[in-house]
């Protein structure tokens, strides 16, 4: 279906952008019509992918395993993983406070020991991760450690969370 519209679509533009006397008018509508159209399809998809957000829960294993191994994929998908247990926290869990505060220690090793290196810096998942630790701490900042992420944040952070899956899968 968004093939279709999208075919009907650069076909109008492309006999709207031609019937014109000014060619110079012409190639702009078209590229302006061409450009607005595929954002329009594409963009919103890729943006609006459904994500379930699970329920909070005070119920979880306090992991054992914290700190960077200095090996940047394994690091990078502990560092998620935590921040994934970290994100479905409902207020009142067991040692939520000792969880944030080794969490954010975590989070902060990981970002000034990989950020030096260019080689990762450039990574899409290195760069989708550390938006999601800037977000992650900044709330523990704000609202300290007792507090859970609010429903339009977490829902945020689960996106970012599997788009770090994915890159991370691709060694990207």
């Amino acid at each position: 279906m968004k093939t279709q519209l999208l075919v009907v679509a650069a076909v109008a533009a492309t006999a709207n952008a031609f019937s014109m006397s000014n060619e110079q008018t012409g190639r702009r509508n078209f590229l302006q019509t061409a450009t607005a159209i595929t954002a329009g399809t594409v963009l919103p998809t890729a943006a609006l992918a459904e994500i379930t957000v699970p329920e909070q829960s005070k119920e979880y294993t306090f992991p054992s395993d914290w700190g960077l191994t200095y090996n940047y994929e394994a690091d990078a998908a502990k560092v998620r993983n935590h921040m994934v247990i970290a994100t479905g926290l409902a207020k009142g869990s067991d040692r939520m406070e000792d969880f944030g505060k080794n969490l954010k220690k975590e989070m902060i090793d990981f970002v000034s020991y990989y950020r030096r290196f260019p080689n990762v810096a450039g990574k899409p998942s290195f760069s989708t991760l550390y938006t999601s630790i800037n977000v992650l701490a900044g709330h523990y900042t704000s609202y300290g450690y007792k507090y859970p992420l609010p429903e339009k944040r977490r829902k945020r952070l689960y996106q970012e969370y599997a788009e770090i899956d994915k890159s991370l899968k691709r060694n990207r």
